[in-house]
């Protein structure tokens, strides 16, 4: 294969990926990811790592974590999942995604071991993860989970601390059913003697996190011990968030480039894990920290948490997909003043809508529209459930021809937001970037 696009087709095409066949594109534990780094040198002991999970807040974690450690000067890995536009958003060191050749490279000299191995998808995109990074010599790189935790296939580094995010009801048919039982996978992260963040205590859980981090040694920090978020307020480049430390009663107003409300809670996570990397040595001052809260976007290439797309018409996208997430989008709806909100929305057919739907405001119009690929929900099934909880709108043949009728219906003063998935997100910036 010569050209980045033939690789791609073959990686999308060949092995089993959870974003287009859902839970049977997952094994069952991280043996053919060890299998496949092991065949060239174990490349994940190479360098030194921070390892994030979550059911929400943990890619924006990740890459506030990445752009502070850049700003630092550090050069800094991030691998996050998944991509919306461009596959090679998924592997970056300071921002830059890794080189298209060096994707070719990688595939065209693994590819009999990929035949013979199996792995999916996932996890051969760890491992190219992994070896860039070992090859590159990065300082440090910060590793989000895909799924999970435990069995997760970036669940083989040995990182200097982890972080916890927000825990909920997401991934049941594979994680469990019940809160504990989901926490008890993402706790599985935990490794004997690093320490962990939690960035929420959710009263309900806090046992699980205590257990796992007392039975390996591991020092565990639940964030709302130690920072309160005293106020926030929106700005036109993203929101100014009051930071109280609970000890010493000092206040510091944080500017993050990131604008929904959500980042409230994960601020504080990140800033106790600028404080546990300042104990092992790590020099990180106020002024690189400040840098690399308000710069998140530029130094990482975020994109689609809450996203102002353009302000004439006004679009807002967001990639919250599960009950807190969709919580979350809602809340961040009730600060905005518009006249009509028009909602273009798709879903995958292994989420829980009964959770989801009734967190929805039912004075919006809805387009919806289906994801390209098997895993989602058609737009006739989405419509017909929404409408058992009153949720009024049309099917449409596609992401693109729902969000085409909104901006059609469109009239000045009104706001047009895009999510429900992931997926809806990307292929609207796919389609209009």
């Amino acid at each position: 294969m010569k050209t980045f696009t033939e690789v791609i087709e073959y990686l999308f095409a060949r092995l089993p990926m959870f974003t287009r066949d859902g839970a049977s594109a997952i094994n069952p534990d991280v043996d053919k990811t060890l299998l496949f780094c092991q065949h060239f040198g174990n490349p994940q002991h190479k360098f030194k790592s921070i390892h994030i999970a979550g059911t929400n807040g943990k890619g924006s974690s990740s890459h506030m974590t990445a752009s502070i450690l850049a700003a630092a000067g550090l050069k800094t890995g991030l691998y996050t999942s998944p991509h919306l536009v461009d596959f090679r958003e998924r592997i970056r060191i300071d921002g830059q995604m890794i080189p298209q050749q060096w994707v070719v490279d990688f595939v065209n000299a693994n590819r009999e071991f990929i035949e013979d191995i199996k792995p999916s998808f996932f996890e051969v995109t760890v491992a190219m993860a992994f070896a860039f990074f070992a090859e590159e010599q990065v300082d440090i790189a910060v590793i989000e989970v895909g799924l999970g935790g435990r069995l997760d296939s970036t669940n083989i580094i040995l990182p200097e601390l982890c972080l916890i995010t927000n825990i909920g009801m997401d991934h049941m048919n594979i994680l469990g059913d019940t809160i504990q039982e989901i926490a008890g996978e993402k706790a599985g992260i935990i490794k004997p003697g690093v320490p962990v963040i939690v960035s929420e205590k959710q009263e309900e859980i806090v046992s699980v996190f205590v257990d796992k981090a007392a039975a390996g040694d591991s020092p565990l920090t639940f964030a709302e011990d130690v920072y309160t978020v005293r106020q926030s307020e929106r700005k036109l480049t993203g929101m100014d968030v009051a930071v109280e430390d609970v000890k010493t009663k000092e206040c510091h107003v944080w500017h993050l480039d990131l604008a929904g409300s959500y980042q409230r809670k994960n601020i504080i996570g990140v800033l106790c894990v600028v404080d546990s990397l300042r104990e092992m040595g790590y020099t990180l001052t106020e002024e690189q920290v400040r840098y690399g809260l308000s710069h998140v976007q530029q130094a990482t290439g975020l994109r689609g948490r809450w996203e102002t797309l353009s302000t004439d018409p006004w679009v807002i996208c967001d990639t919250g997909h599960n009950e807190d997430g969709i919580k979350a989008v809602v809340r961040n709806l009730t600060t905005l003043n518009f006249h009509h909100l028009h909602i273009v929305m798709g879903a995958m057919k292994d989420k829980d809508l009964a959770h989801i739907l009734p967190q929805l405001p039912k004075h919006a119009h809805y387009y919806f529209g289906a994801p390209d690929m098997p895993r989602a929900m058609s737009a006739a099934e989405l419509t017909e459930q929404a409408a058992s909880f009153d949720l009024q709108g049309n099917p449409y043949p596609s992401v693109e021809d729902a969000y085409q009728e909104a901006l059609k219906a469109y009239k000045e003063g009104d706001l047009i937001f895009i999510g429900g998935s992931t997926f809806v997100v990307a292929e609207v910036l796919t389609n209009h970037s």
